[in-house]
C-alpha cells in the first residue's frame, strides 16, 4: 500500500477495514461450524453437494500449499539474516539462478534450511507442540515491537515519518485505497471459506463469534501499524521504499556493527518462529484436514500435511513473491475463486436454508437424500460459482499485463465484493425461480446437535429448546428467552 502512494495512516484504515471485513465473514461461516461442529468440507456438501463439495475443498488446499510455500520462503529469508549476522560472508555466495525473486544462494540455502527444519514439526498433532506456540506468542510480539523501535529510532523519531505525505491524489488515491482494503479481505480469503474447520472445536456458537469478530481486526490492526511504520521509515532512512521488513534487516547488516547484526539475529529467530507457527497452524493442519476429504482412504492429516510441504516446495514460491505487485496480483487472483465459493455458502446457509441443516444426510451419498441433488452436484451452485468468476475474468487479465477496458479493471479491483455478492445473488435467483433446493425452512431453525433423534428426518421432535446462543432447555422447561424455539420443527420443506 505503501508503494502505491498511500500515506501510512491512509494505508492503516486500509487495514482496520479489511480486517473488520474479514472477520464479519469469518464469524459468519464459523457460526456453521460452531453450530453444528462439523468441517468445512461437510459444511460445502448443503450446497455443493456430496461430491460437488470435492471442487471447493481442492481449491481450499491448493491455497493452503501455495500459502504454506510462500510463508516457507519468507522463513527461508529470516534463517538468511540469522546466518549472516553470524557469517557476513554469507552474502557473497552469489546467484545460482536467474529466477524471479531468488536474490542469491545464501536466500536459497535459507529457504531449503527452513523448509526442512520444518518437517520434523509437522509429524506431531498440533496439541503436542502446544508449547511452541506458547514461547511464539511471548517471543514475537517483543522481538516486533523492538524492530518497530529500532526503525523509528534510526528514522530519527516518528515525526519523519508519519509527516511523509501521500503520493497518490485523485481517483489514483481512491482506488489504491480500495485495493489496499481487498488485499487485506484476500489475506483472509482461505479462513473465510474453511473457518468451520476450527470454529467446530467450539462448545457455542457464540465461543466463535467474539473472540473472532473483535481479535482480527485488533489484533491484525496492531501488528500491521507495526508493518506500516517500519516500512515507511525505509524511505527516511535509505531514502528508497522497500516493502519488506526483512529487506530493510538487511539493509541494517549492509552498515555492519556488532550490535546490528546481534539485533538482526534475534528479530531474525522470532520472526522465524513466527512463520514456523503460522505454516503448522495455518497451512498445513488446513491443508491435511481438507485432504482427508479427498482421499480419507489414503490420506490422514500427518500425510496431507506432508504432502502439503511438498507442493509448497515445487510451486516455486519465490516468484511469487518477487515483489509487492505479484504478491497482491496472486491474492486477489485466488481471492476470487474463494469469494465465490463463500457466497454460495453463506447464501444457503443464512437465505435459504435459514439455519436448518440435516447432519445425518451431510455424510450419506444415498440418492434419496436431500443433498444428493443430480448425482451428488448441486448445478445451481456451480453456476453460480463461475457467475461469481466469469465477471473479474477480463480485469484479471488486465492485472497481468494485458490491455484490458477500464471498466473491467474497476470491476477487478473490487473482485472480493463482486465475486461474493455475484455468487449469492445467482444462487438465490436459481434457487427461489428455477429450481428449491430441498431441506430447507420457512423461519430461523437452527437445530444444531439439540434434536435428539439422529436421523434429522424432515418434521423430527426436538427434545432439547436450544436459543440463539447454543444453551439448550430440557423438556417441559421454559426458554431462557433468548431467542429459543419450539420442540417442533416447523416449515420445513
Amino acid at each position: 500500500m505503501i508503494l502505491d502512494g498511500l500515506s501510512w495512516w491512509q494505508a492503516w484504515i486500509c487495514v482496520w477495514i479489511g480486517y473488520a471485513i474479514s472477520g464479519t465473514f469469518i464469524a459468519m461461516t464459523g457460526r456453521i461450524g460452531a453450530m453444528y461442529h462439523i468441517g468445512f468440507p461437510v459444511v460445502g456438501r448443503a450446497s455443493f453437494g456430496i461430491w460437488g463439495t470435492l471442487w471447493p475443498v481442492l481449491n481450499r488446499v491448493a491455497m493452503a500449499c501455495v500459502w504454506y510455500g510462500v510463508q516457507s520462503w519468507i522463513g527461508g529469508q529470516c534463517v538468511y539474516l540469522m546466518i549472516r549476522s553470524i557469517w557476513n560472508s554469507f552474502a557473497d555466495l552469489g546467484t545460482f539462478s536467474d529466477a524471479p525473486g531468488i536474490m542469491s544462494t545464501g536466500y536459497f540455502v535459507g529457504f531449503i534450511l527452513f523448509w526442512l527444519g520444518s518437517l520434523p514439526f509437522l509429524w506431531f498433532p498440533v496439541h503436542k507442540i502446544r508449547h511452541l506456540f506458547t514461547v511464539k506468542a511471548y517471543f514475537v510480539p517483543v522481538a516486533g515491537i523492538a524492530f518497530f523501535g529500532w526503525a523509528v529510532g534510526r528514522a530519527g523519531g516518528l515525526g519523519p515519518i508519519v509527516h511523509q505525505p501521500s503520493k497518490a491524489s485523485g481517483s489514483d488515491l481512491g482506488w489504491g485505497i480500495v485495493k489496499g482494503i481487498m488485499s487485506s479481505i484476500a489475506n483472509f480469503a482461505t479462513l473465510i471459506v474453511n473457518d468451520p474447520d476450527f470454529a467446530r472445536f467450539a462448545q457455542k456458537p457464540r465461543d466463535a463469534l467474539w473472540s473472532q469478530l473483535l481479535t482480527i481486526p485488533i489484533s491484525f490492526g496492531v501488528t500491521s501499524f507495526i508493518g506500516i511504520i517500519v516500512a515507511s521509515s525505509a524511505t527516511v532512512i535509505f531514502d528508497t521504499e522497500i516493502w519488506s521488513p526483512l529487506e530493510i534487516l538487511d539493509k541494517f547488516l549492509d552498515q555492519g556493527g556488532a550490535g546490528q547484526r546481534a539485533g538482526v539475529f534475534i528479530i531474525g529467530a522470532a520472526f522465524t518462529l513466527a512463520q514456523l507457527g503460522t505454516n503448522i497452524a495455518a497451512n498445513s493442519v488446513s491443508a491435511g484436514t481438507d485432504m482427508t476429504a479427498l482421499l480419507p482412504r489414503y490420506i490422514n492429516i500427518r500425510r496431507g500435511s506432508y504432502i502439503c510441504a511438498c507442493i509448497g516446495m515445487l510451486i516455486n514460491p519465490w516468484i511469487l513473491t518477487s515483489s509487492s505487485s505479484n504478491f497482491t496480483t496472486y491474492l486477489s487472483a485466488y481471492s476470487v475463486f474463494l469469494s465465490s465459493i463463500a457466497g454460495v455458502i453463506l447464501t444457503d446457509y443464512y437465505i435459504l436454508r435459514k439455519g436448518y441443516l440435516q447432519v445425518t444426510d451431510l455424510y450419506s451419498a444415498q440418492h434419496s437424500g436431500p443433498y444428493w441433488y443430480t448425482l451428488g452436484i448441486n448445478w445451481r451452485a456451480y453456476v453460480a460459482y463461475i457467475a461469481g468468476i466469469l465477471i473479474n475474468v477480463v480485469g484479471f487479465a488486465g492485472a497481468v499485463g494485458n490491455t484490458v477496458p477500464m471498466g473491467a479493471t474497476y470491476v477487478y479491483n473490487l473482485n472480493f465484493f463482486t465475486g461474493i455478492i455475484v455468487s449469492s445473488v445467482v444462487y438465490w435467483l436459481l434457487c427461489t425461480y428455477v429450481s428449491r433446493v430441498p431441506a430447507t425452512s420457512d423461519t430461523w431453525c437452527e437445530v444444531g446437535d439439540s434434536v435428539r433423534n439422529p436421523s434429522l428426518v424432515y418434521g423430527a421432535n426436538i427434545d432439547y429448546d436450544k436459543d440463539d446462543e447454543g444453551d439448550m432447555t430440557p423438556p417441559g422447561e421454559e426458554a431462557s428467552g433468548k431467542g429459543g424455539f419450539s420442540k417442533d420443527v416447523k416449515g420445513v420443506v
